[in-house]
């Protein structure tokens, strides 16, 4: 078992000429390669374990499992109905139960032979694992904010790096065609040269209180779940309010910047470029354990001269006044590129420009194409191609709102090398590229 588990990954790092036919020419597959039924043989499904199955884990998890590549082998989770209810839906799926379960994803990673993991864990628990499951080769679709901190996130970056694997962010807007069309056009000189650009994430989350300290739920290891951060009671947070802790996350800024400041970089051509000023402002509540912006807007200037404005959406109320109805769709959500011949916005809920032939405009350089994320994931994994969101990409995203956040946090105009990942004008804003973790807990090594 263990020899066919280990032949099969071998396959899957060289990504076989025999692998892309199975995605380019199905219909030359040979019968040998076909269990029953048109499945892919057993020896060639990508065997994947699950590491976190909550919400977000959950939805990444059914995708998964309509994936004929793909057997799901193992879930992983500190809280018990959460792995019962990703078990029955593994069990709905496959019509038998044979996912195995962990309550320590060390004791998964030691004990299964994956071929790939997905993660969906608070963000104060990506680097540790992330880098841990890429130090053992195994290929990650991992959630957005890509790390808590610039530090760690290069970490994974350098792990991914070092292990040859494929890593795909969950930042999926860039496998739907609206935003991907907002990029091309931007990035095909729809609007000429581009002066800047303004993003829009959700607002802050209002104060809500401190709920007060409760029993740890039956079948709930709150330490586990807590890992490197500081050790405090259980309150109640663990499924969903922890967004709002800067312990575990930076709130809406950090959540959805691995979204909209993701597409806005995509569509400038920056994925791997970053910015080298950056200043702004950010209100933060006063008491109580909720401790993320309730607003903030900063600023980046990069070395071309483009600005980059990053900022809740009621920010921007009142950005186009009394305008037209087009007008008042730019308010608020999404990504708005403005260049010499007019703008182009992309949201959630459509793609709209100053004039619409602007978006008819002719396609001479077209970009990477994804209409599905998850499936590109595992094509990418067979063929050894770059997805379109790698961990590079997410960690310049994800910079852009963590270099944000500690300029908001200083209030100072700060400086930053993007060579080197340090600012040249604030040894404290340099204190906050990382974070302490508590004992035991440390960053597995990443070079």
């Amino acid at each position: 078992m263990k020899d066919e588990s280990q032949s099969r990954r071998n396959f899957l790092k060289k990504g076989a000429a025999a692998a892309v036919g199975l995605m380019v020419l199905p219909q030359i597959i040979p019968a040998s390669a076909l269990g029953k039924n048109g499945f892919i043989a057993p020896s060639d499904r990508i065997e994947m374990g699950l590491i976190g199955s909550g919400g977000m884990g959950k939805a990444n998890l059914r995708h998964f499992l309509a994936n004929k590549s793909v057997q799901v082998v193992s879930v992983c989770d500190v809280d018990q109905k959460q792995i019962n209810s990703s078990l029955k839906m593994i069990k709905d799926a496959y019509g038998k139960q044979e996912a195995r379960s962990y309550g320590d994803y060390r004791e998964m990673l030691a004990k299964e032979k994956l071929d790939s993991a997905i993660l969906a864990l608070p963000d104060h628990w990506h680097s540790i694992i992330a880098v841990s499951a890429a130090n053992q080769g195994i290929h990650i679709y991992g959630e957005k904010p890509l790390a808590r901190t610039i530090k760690e996130s290069r970490a994974i970056v350098n792990a991914v790096k070092k292990n040859n694997i494929t890593w795909q962010t969950g930042s999926w807007q860039r496998s739907v065609n609206h935003f991907h069309r907002g990029c091309e056009l931007v990035r095909n000189g729809a609007i000429g040269k581009v002066e800047r650009v303004e993003v829009g994430l959700p607002n802050g989350r209002p104060s809500i209180g401190t709920p007060p300290i409760q029993e740890v739920p039956d079948g709930v290891n709150w330490d586990m779940w807590l890992g490197p951060a500081p050790k405090v009671p259980y309150r109640g947070v663990m499924h969903f309010n922890w967004r709002w802790i800067m312990d575990y996350s930076g709130g809406q800024l950090t959540d959805w910047a691995g979204h909209h400041v993701d597409i806005a970089h995509w569509g400038l051509g920056y994925d791997d470029k970053a910015p080298i000023e950056i200043q702004g402002k950010g209100v933060y509540p006063i008491q109580g354990i909720y401790d993320v912006p309730v607003e903030y807007d900063f600023t980046c200037l990069y070395d071309t001269g483009v600005s980059l404005r990053v900022a809740n959406s009621g920010a921007y109320s009142g950005r186009s006044g009394k305008g037209t109805d087009i007008e008042n769709r730019r308010t608020g959500m999404g990504t708005v590129w403005y260049g010499e011949k007019g703008w182009i916005h992309v949201s959630r809920a459509g793609i709209w420009a100053s004039d619409a032939k602007l978006l008819e405009t002719e396609i001479t350089n077209p970009i990477y194409k994804s209409t599905d994320h998850w499936n590109n994931f595992i094509d990418c994994i067979k063929s050894g191609k770059e997805t379109i969101t790698p961990a590079h990409i997410a960690h310049n995203s994800i910079s852009v709102a963590l270099l944000g956040e500690i300029a908001m946090l200083t209030n100072e105009k700060l400086k930053w090398d993007a060579k080197n990942e340090q600012f040249t004008n604030s040894d404290r804003a340099n204190n906050m590229l990382s974070r302490p973790f508590r004992a035991p807990w440390s960053l597995p090594n990443s070079l």
